[in-house]
């Protein structure tokens, strides 16, 4: 799930590093903006195909509980986190 989430900062790190390392920087830009159109365009795609096959509630549903999955996770992998730099914690022995 959180690489799903993630595709934009991949792509914003491809361009930064294509940016980099070539000299047109015109093509990089009409390059990574056609991209993002497309994806979004493919998005609209399957969103709406997915919409024509299934109940809107459904689909509300199924993104609901993508969404608290996806936060549940994310403030699980806080806590975790947390735990880990907490330097009160006691270190397990093996």
């Amino acid at each position: 799930m959180v690489f799903v989430s993630e595709l934009g900062d991949k792509s914003q790190l491809a361009a930064i590093a294509l940016s980099g390392s070539s000299k047109s920087l015109k093509a990089i830009f009409l390059g990574t903006s056609a991209a993002l159109l497309l994806a979004s365009f493919l998005g609209v795609l399957l969103g709406e195909g997915i919409s024509q096959l299934l109940p809107m509630a459904w689909v509300k549903g199924i993104a609901a509980t993508g969404f608290a999955i996806m936060g549940l996770k994310l403030l699980l992998s806080q806590f975790e986190l947390a735990a880990i730099c907490d330097p009160e914690t006691p270190a397990e022995s093996p």
